[in-house]
């Protein structure tokens, strides 16, 4: 039986960060720079959730939900977002056969592209609410419901989705309850200069190196067990609770926040902000979580989870600017 004593946690973790440190190795052959967002999805995956990826066009986003796929074992598919996408496209549907030894006739289940472990939502907000709300139940419960039968997904299950922030028309927004489905919201930033001109280079010359498969299922479903044991203190599970509620306002909670924000965060923001700190934990090599895992991923956990109010817009205050205020005011534990 296995023991979740420190040594035996740190024996573990020194067991996958070799594989967890090619993979990442694998992924650059193919994705330049970028190393903070390709950190973030391997915490996504590592911690268990899904990912939401923004970014205008053209930096790359579906080109890095496919090379991690290509790094993996793991069964892919890639689903495209369109206005007239239907949620059975999405779960599979029930198809009307005969046996031609009997004539009888009988429904057969044909499974749809969701029953995989990776599945790329591409441009997700371009289709509407009703098949949007089709990922909800996979996305929190790893299963799906068709007619009437709930089937379990494959383990490990994946969504990672993304969408173009500046394009408005023909769009539907996600609504809050599917957007606190995902673990992590994801911006991709242009390139810096240097970069850019690499990836020039390496995508207008010769055949570029293809990254090589160094994960697989079993690998990744104890990755992710590990993760849950990583242990974090007393002080940091309040110090989560403290940032999580400071959004929400109340006689504690500072005036300017009260003011900027119109909804704040649940308990599911906390839930995800412990998880993917241990995850990075797990990555950098150490066997308990800090207060910089937690003010790393403030971020990318918060900022789909709380609503601004028109107040904040008509300021001119950004998102990051609220939670960047949130850490200033939250005193962190172990410091005066």
């Amino acid at each position: 039986m296995q023991t979740n004593t420190p040594a035996s946690i740190e024996g573990r973790i020194e067991q996958h960060l070799k594989g967890l440190e090619k993979l990442k190795g694998e992924i650059g052959k193919t994705i330049v720079g970028q190393e903070e967002i390709i950190e973030q999805l391997l915490i996504c995956l590592l911690a268990r959730g899904h990912a939401l990826l923004e970014g205008v066009p053209g930096l790359g986003k579906t080109l890095l939900v496919k090379t991690l796929a290509d790094c993996s074992e793991l069964a892919f598919k890639r689903v495209q977002f369109t206005p007239d996408l239907m949620p059975g496209d999405i779960l599979g549907s029930e198809i009307l056969e005969e046996d031609h030894s009997t004539g009888k006739r009988f429904f057969k289940f044909q499974p749809g592209p969701i029953f995989t472990n990776i599945l790329l939502a591409d441009e997700i907000n371009r289709t509407p609410p009703k098949t949007q709300a089709a990922l909800l139940e996979s996305m929190q419960e790893y299963a799906v419901t068709v007619a009437g039968e709930t089937m379990a997904l494959p383990a490990p299950y994946f969504v990672l989705a993304t969408q173009n922030p500046i394009e408005q028309a023909g769009t539907y927004p996600l609504p809050e309850a599917q957007l606190d489905r995902f673990l992590l919201n994801i911006h991709i930033d242009y390139p810096s200069e240097e970069d850019e001109i690499a990836i020039l280079r390496t995508t207008t010359g010769g055949t570029a190196a293809k990254p090589e498969p160094c994960l697989n299922a079993d690998e990744l479903l104890e990755i992710q067990k590990l993760v849950r044991e990583i242990p974090i203190s007393d002080d940091l599970y309040r110090y989560v609770a403290q940032l999580v509620r400071a959004t929400r306002g109340g006689e504690n909670g500072n005036a300017d926040l009260q003011r900027w924000i119109k909804w704040g965060a649940g308990p599911r923001a906390g839930q995800a902000l412990i998880l993917a700190a241990k995850a990075r934990a797990l990555l950098k090599g150490r066997l308990a979580v800090t207060r910089e895992d937690i003010r790393t991923l403030l971020l990318p956990v918060l900022r789909h989870r709380i609503l601004l109010s028109f107040q904040a817009q008509a300021d001119g205050v950004s998102v990051q600017r609220v939670l960047g205020e949130l850490l200033d005011f939250v005193p962190e534990p172990g410091r005066n």
